[in-house]
């Protein structure tokens, strides 16, 4: 049951190509966004489409993976876990980022 303390799985399509860094130590990281849709009618009876955009990043092979073969506009499924962390801009205010650490990816759809 440990496993599924803090688990995603989300299906979405990605916003922009990836975002590959390299880092001093050789590991790789991606970091990309995918949006998913929910669909739901209105109290009018009109279809609503409500967009999220999720903020993902992922690490060494996963990202060598990504790196090769997924670019803006793919469908994806990807697991992982959520990670909350901060950061301070240049002007010195405090930011919050929420992501999903992307452990495993699944490309969908076809060419």
């Amino acid at each position: 049951m440990n496993t599924l303390r803090n688990k995603v799985q989300l299906i979405g399509n990605l916003g922009n190509d990836p975002e590959i860094i390299t880092l001093e130590s050789g590991k790789k990281l991606a970091k990309f966004s995918i949006a998913t849709n929910e669909s739901y009618k209105s109290a009018t009876g009109e279809k609503v489409t409500d967009t999220q955009w999720h903020n993902i990043i992922a690490w060494n092979k996963t990202a060598e993976i990504i790196e090769k073969y997924v670019t803006k506009g793919n469908e994806i499924a990807i697991e992982g876990k959520l990670t909350s962390r901060s950061y301070e801009t240049k002007e010195g205010e405090k930011k919050y980022i929420t992501e999903v650490v992307c452990n495993e990816l699944l490309m969908l759809g076809g060419k």
